[in-house]
């Protein structure tokens, strides 16, 4: 259930009930031939299989964030750090304000990370706040299918190859990730990697996709329960 389906009195009687909302903090950005949506598609689709379950609600996505190191891809958009901050904080005191009191942030980026921080310190300054977060790659749980498979996790690769991500015909077998040194920047992250994909294979099977989208699932769920 989304907000974009709902008018404001509609929010107000789920408040009387729940006090839960889910957060997409996504990304514009390179994805090698995935769409630039995925960092924003991959968290909101898992939110909304979440909400299906749970009825909690689900805020409009974010869908920018910090990408400084691809904009030398077209496509990219990238907030400054502290833009990204200020916009983050801007959205939980607007919710907490109405009565939101736990929310859960599902995070599409690594960019992004910078925001678990002020998420703490906004939990210190507003009474009643509880967060939670989810950054569905990094999980135990999606390593274990990873594992399974025999299948290396990297950004543009199979692991966010989803049917709702993919814009174009994906290359056949792997990519050997390049090596280099130091913290490149955008015209050095172009030279290094080319296409965009980090390395690993290009794509896997529904089957592993849905056992991926599966495990992330089960662990929102999770979460979605404090």
């Amino acid at each position: 259930m989304r907000f974009d389906d709902l008018n404001w009195m509609d929010v107000e009687k789920y408040l009387q009930h729940d006090d839960r909302v889910m957060l997409i903090l996504g990304a514009s950005e390179q994805h090698g031939y995935l769409s630039l949506a995925c960092d924003t598609r991959i968290p909101l689709a898992l939110a909304d299989a979440a909400s299906q379950q749970t009825g909690v609600l689900v805020a409009p996505p974010l869908p920018f964030g910090v990408s400084p190191y691809f904009l030398t891809y077209p496509g990219t958009i990238s907030l400054h750090v502290s833009t990204f901050l200020d916009v983050v904080s801007d959205l939980v005191h607007s919710l907490h304000a109405v009565g939101f009191r736990r929310m859960l942030f599902l995070n599409g980026h690594g960019g992004n990370d910078p925001a678990r921080a002020r998420l703490t310190e906004l939990s210190n300054e507003l009474q009643g706040l509880h967060v939670a977060w989810y950054a569905w790659w990094t999980a135990e749980s999606v390593a274990q299918v990873a594992q399974a498979h025999g299948l290396r996790p990297y950004h543009a690769s199979w692991l966010e190859a989803f049917p709702f991500t993919r814009v174009s015909d994906l290359p056949a077998g792997e990519k050997t990730p390049p090596a280099f040194k130091g913290l490149p920047n955008a015209a050095e992250t172009r030279q290094i990697y080319g296409d965009g994909v980090f390395g690993g294979a290009y794509s896997a099977s529904d089957k592993v996709m849905q056992a991926v989208f599966n495990a992330a699932l089960k662990d929102i769920l999770f979460l979605l329960d404090f």
